[in-house]
């Protein structure tokens, strides 16, 4: 087991750096994708989990496979890329966007500033942990923040993510930070899970437990295991096969299921 928070430190160490004043992070791509009704994506390189499904596992802690980016260039990049497909939104996604706080806050600043809505997807482990840093990122109109839980209970989450199971509590203290600090829970700030391995009552005990903060939490975006090529690569390596999965029609062999 490893201790999420002190991973955060140590990836921090290999993907990001500060050139000209600035913190710059390695990405690995640029993209449009069809989420969100579309939307302009980055995907970074650098994460303080190591989950046994995750469909990014071959560039995620793949420093190799990455170009430096300051805040600004990367944000340039997906505007520019927004306007080009008349986008409204904008995210980082691909691995865990809050391990470079600097280069997060001002690619989140520069982007909101441009009349864009921007995206945070994030694990919500180190906004759990400090609550200066959900306050800080609270003062944004024009952010949202999407929690993805890593399973419904801290043993699913000890299990698919090979961490500390304690630390899945610091996922709910993250929507309670936000929340606190002025995030409008249901809109602004709002809860996604992984539950391909989840049992149905352990789902209602999360559901309670999302409602005792506050009950339009409720409103989760379930998450399913999207059997993509390589995350059935992944899945046959570790030994998992989810019970709740997508399946792409035509995008997998029968053989591979």
């Amino acid at each position: 087991m490893y201790d999420p928070l002190k991973l955060s430190k140590r990836v921090y160490k290999v993907v990001s750096r500060t050139k000209n004043g600035m913190e710059e992070r390695l990405y690995f791509r640029f993209r449009k994708d069809r989420w969100y009704g579309g939307i302009a994506s980055a995907d970074v390189i650098g994460c303080n989990l190591v989950c046994r499904f995750c469909w990014a596992w071959y560039f995620h802690d793949n420093p190799q496979r990455g170009r430096w980016h300051d805040p600004f260039r990367a944000a340039e990049k997906l505007i520019y890329m927004a306007d080009k497909y008349k986008l409204r939104f904008i995210r980082l996604t691909g691995a865990e966007p809050t391990i470079t706080r600097k280069h997060l806050i001002d690619v989140i600043e520069y982007v909101t500033d441009h009349g864009y809505k921007f995206i945070l997807e994030t694990n919500g482990i180190l906004l759990g942990a400090y609550a200066d840093y959900a306050e800080e990122l609270a003062k944004y109109s024009k952010l949202i923040v999407r929690v993805s839980f890593k399973g419904v209970t801290p043993d699913e989450f000890q299990y698919l993510t090979g961490a500390k199971r304690d630390a899945w509590y610091l996922q709910l203290s993250a929507l309670e930070n936000l929340i606190e600090h002025g995030m409008r829970p249901g809109d602004q700030v709002y809860p996604a899970a992984m539950i391909g391995w989840s049992q149905d009552k352990d789902i209602e005990w999360f559901l309670e437990k999302l409602r005792a903060i506050h009950p339009a939490l409720m409103e989760v975006d379930w998450e399913y295991v999207i059997l993509y090529r390589h995350v059935v690569k992944l899945l046959r390596k570790t030994g998992l096969w989810p019970p709740r999965r997508y399946v792409y029609p035509g995008k997998i062999p029968e053989e591979m299921i």
